[in-house]
């Protein structure tokens, strides 16, 4: 099981609808069962679910003090796959979500104050020792800043390929508990959380890749040193 925090201490970077978009398009890749939590107090994700007739994704309900013990019972059960949406803000909450995060996500909508809001969230995030990926959101087609911004967040992290631009379809798909995904007439947007989807998938894979060679020197090395002692 793998669990991914959407974090953004800056409101409004489109953090809640990228977690349930995504989280969407997971379980409709058969990348599932996919779990969705809200730690955030505003609660927009609770009430997108809510309004949602669909089983899928799953939702459940936790605290700080639980979390740990909730994504185990989840493991257990079989989930493949957590998204926990945050509070915009830099709480112990926060700090909580992403010290049990596999990777991070960090939506970034392409201007100077939002830039400026993502160095304590990377911050944050190098500190805890996770995998962060930034998510240029609400990007405006054909603008010079969105090229720039995402040249700017490079210095700091991985950037995901190809951005989530800015259209009415993603709100009005988040009010009755859809995803553009799900609406009759939404094809570019719906391609580009398709392809969003894909990179995180290929960037869960290299988690795995990773932390399988580190477990494989690790007994490598161990190995070497038991056979010294045996010498």
């Amino acid at each position: 099981m793998k669990v991914i925090a959407v974090v953004s201490q800056k409101g409004g970077t489109g953090k809640t609808t990228l977690c349930g978009h995504l989280a969407v398009q997971a379980e409709r890749a058969g990348a599932g069962p996919v779990v969705l939590i809200d730690t955030d107090p505003q609660g927009s994700l609770s009430d997108w679910w809510n309004a949602r007739g669909a089983e899928s994704p799953a939702f459940v309900q936790t605290t700080l003090a639980t979390l740990p013990h909730d994504l185990a019972a989840l493991r257990e059960a079989g989930a493949e796959l957590v998204f926990i949406d945050t509070p915009p803000a830099m709480t112990f909450a926060i700090v909580d979500v992403v010290a049990n995060a596999d990777l991070v996500l960090i939506p970034v909508r392409p201007s100077p104050h939002d830039l400026a809001a993502a160095g304590a969230t990377v911050d944050l995030v190098e500190k805890l020792g996770k995998p962060l990926v930034f998510i240029v959101n609400g990007a405006s087609p054909r603008a010079r800043i969105t090229s720039e911004a995402a040249i700017a967040l490079s210095q700091h992290g991985t950037v995901a390929t190809g951005f989530v631009h800015h259209r009415t379809d993603f709100a009005s798909s988040m009010i009755d508990g859809r995803t553009v995904m799900e609406l009759p007439r939404a094809p570019r947007s719906s391609g580009e959380i398709d392809a969003l989807w894909a990179y995180v998938a290929k960037r869960l894979e290299r988690i795995d890749e990773i932390g399988a060679a580190a477990r494989n020197g690790a007994a490598h090395r161990n190995g070497a040193i038991a056979a010294g002692w045996s010498a």
